[in-house]
């Protein structure tokens, strides 16, 4: 099941109206993901608007996302960026925040080669006693980390996880072959989580279920219960539902999702914009 559970989300970070953190709407985020179902919380990342927000309001949202869990789910906090040494800084701010893990995201822009990626990923990791989960991004980092390195980055004691966003089934399965069974392998595209469970996978790192958690969880649970044509046709029936959630850049669609189900996390921050009336209206179909 590894450290992190099957279906952990990447929370979405709130807003009020003035963009600033809506800290009582975080609170209610997060205990609307732990009633439904989701493993664990990844705060701070690509789907928390991590590149808009500053280092004060990081540290205060991982601090925050502590007290209101109270050792009910781990939480991941997403640290990593471009600049090995603040990776760093916030690494140490966070676990003396509380938090259970951190995330660290392929440098971007950056452009680094594959040893850079090793070293960054290794001084991060060696700067605390948390456990390490790499992110492979490419379409945003615009680097590939590639399986090689993941497997030699396994090697290092508290590195034990990878979230694979980058949709390449032949690579995820390399690292899967190649790191030591306690090394736990995310997809981190949900409309992946079956595949790459059928490879020897973990599970998800996933937006969807923040709308859809519960059913992301019975799926898992089908395939891991030998019920594959169960779970295939949940893949299938989840499908339209994942890609919907993906139509604009994220987490632009699952913000207004959770708006139309009824739960306000307010809008995103520049440079994202809301939903266009046509892009809400194909959306709403769906919830």
């Amino acid at each position: 099941m590894g450290l992190f559970g099957r279906v952990s989300t990447a929370m979405i970070t709130p807003f009020d109206a003035k963009g600033h953190i809506d800290f009582p709407k975080t609170t209610q985020i997060v205990n609307h993901l732990i009633a439904n179902g989701t493993d664990s919380l990844v705060v701070a990342g690509t789907t928390g608007e991590s590149p808009t927000l500053s280092k004060q309001e990081k540290i205060a949202l991982f601090k925050h996302v502590v007290k209101v869990v109270e050792k009910r789910v781990p939480i991941i906090a997403g640290t990593g960026g471009n600049n090995t040494y603040d990776s760093i800084e916030m690494t140490r701010e966070a676990e003396r925040a509380g938090v259970d893990a951190v995330m660290v995201v392929g440098p971007y822009y950056n452009k680094p080669n594959q040893e850079g990626l090793y070293q960054h990923v290794k001084a991060v990791a060696d700067a605390t006693s948390l456990p390490v989960m790499i992110y492979n991004i490419p379409g945003r980092s615009a680097v590939n980390i590639e399986p090689e390195t993941i497997i030699r980055l396994s090697a290092v004691e508290n590195i034990v996880a990878v979230k694979e966003a980058s949709g390449n089934l032949n690579n995820i399965t390399k690292i899967i072959a190649g790191t030591p069974s306690d090394f736990y392998v995310y997809s981190g595209d949900d409309s992946l989580t079956l595949p790459l469970l059928s490879v020897g996978g973990t599970g998800v790192i996933s937006v969807a279920s923040h709308v859809i958690g519960p059913e992301m969880q019975a799926m898992v649970a089908a395939f891991l219960e030998g019920d594959i044509a169960k779970a295939a046709q949940m893949h299938q029936e989840l499908l339209p539902v994942m890609t919907a959630l993906f139509a604009a850049p994220n987490p632009v669609p699952v913000k207004t999702a959770l708006q139309l189900k009824g739960i306000d996390v307010g809008s995103v921050r520049l440079p994202l914009v809301p939903l266009t009336e046509e892009e809400r209206t194909k959306l709403a179909s769906f919830f």
